[in-house]
């Protein structure tokens, strides 16, 4: 089969398109004819050696993907053969290639208002709002949320999940995303290029960091006492700071990592068949394009998401 696998770490141009043995599904898995992968920035930190928990390459790289089940291996009942699904892979037998061997568990029916393109572009970025919003800071009606990066992957969806849950969201984003992120239903912009967030937002019950650096104690002074600041990036600069000056606010603080959930994802696509959930494709690239897909995605400009095609 093609894949996108790398030889060693570096720029975009170590990946290439290459012939690998076909993967057979073994216990628990689902084997997906993959139709199209996300691209998250979790792929590009993993290429260039910032994340080396795989080790050595060579890998393929890929989380998101959307697809038919083509087989099934030992004690699988979740999925059949010929279910269309979405959900997510993991490398070194990611998802940029013609098939990926996953775990059942972390597929769901693609949902049925999405083509294989857009329900690629949902999994990673989906589960980490649903669970930062929904499982971990149990976001209401009334609630202030507020989003960094709002027109980002995770945070254009995180924007429609809070809004969906009867939350105020206030985004912070260039200018030139305002009318996008209205669109989404965000109640109240704050272009961070020119205003300081933490001094024209106030009262806020939940902060969505996924940027990190210095996001999180800047973030504290806009939180309620007793609010919550969920930090999602996964990777970046030590939160011990963070954390303890959360912790001298009275404000309640976590790092989040997205778990991969069929249940979840299961959630997530019925808010989208609901016409509640939306999500963006900046640019749909050919698998061969997946160098190009990497630029894109290290720019940190892009709005939605990425997605490769096959």
């Amino acid at each position: 089969m093609r894949a996108v696998s790398q030889r060693r770490y570096g720029g975009p141009d170590v990946l290439e398109v290459v012939a690998i043995p076909r993967p057979v599904p073994g216990p628990g898995q689902a084997l997906v004819r993959v139709h199209a992968a996300g691209v998250n920035p979790a792929d590009w930190k993993i290429r260039s050696g910032a994340i080396r928990r795989l080790g050595e390459p060579p890998f393929t790289l890929g989380l998101d993907l959307s697809g038919t089940v083509e087989a099934v291996g030992a004690g699988v009942t979740r999925v059949r053969p010929g279910d269309e699904v979405y959900g997510v892979a993991f490398p070194p037998g990611g998802a940029y290639a013609e098939y990926a061997a996953v775990s059942a568990d972390a597929l769901a029916p693609r949902p049925a208002s999405l083509d294989p393109v857009h329900a690629a572009a949902l999994p990673v970025t989906a589960l980490t709002a649903w669970q930062a919003l929904v499982r971990t800071a149990d976001v209401r009606p009334g609630h202030r949320v507020l989003v960094h990066a709002a027109a980002g992957g995770i945070g254009h969806l995180a924007v429609q999940i809070a809004k969906s849950r009867g939350a105020y969201v206030i985004g912070t984003a260039r200018a030139a995303k305002h009318a996008f992120l209205r669109d989404l239903g965000a109640d109240e912009l704050v272009d961070y290029t020119t205003t300081d967030f933490a001094t024209a937002v106030h009262d806020v019950d939940i902060v969505l960091d996924p940027i990190s650096d210095t996001y999180g104690p800047r973030s504290l002074p806009t939180l309620t006492p007793g609010g919550h600041l969920v930090d999602v990036r996964g990777t970046g600069p030590d939160r011990t700071a963070t954390r303890a000056q959360a912790a001298a606010r009275g404000i309640r603080f976590t790092e989040l990592g997205f778990t991969p959930s069929g249940p979840d994802l299961e959630q997530i696509a019925a808010l989208a068949d609901s016409g509640s959930l939306h999500v963006t494709v900046d640019q749909a690239l050919p698998l061969e394009e997946a160098a190009k897909a990497h630029e894109l995605s290290e720019t940190g400009r892009v709005t939605g998401k990425i997605v490769l095609t096959l």
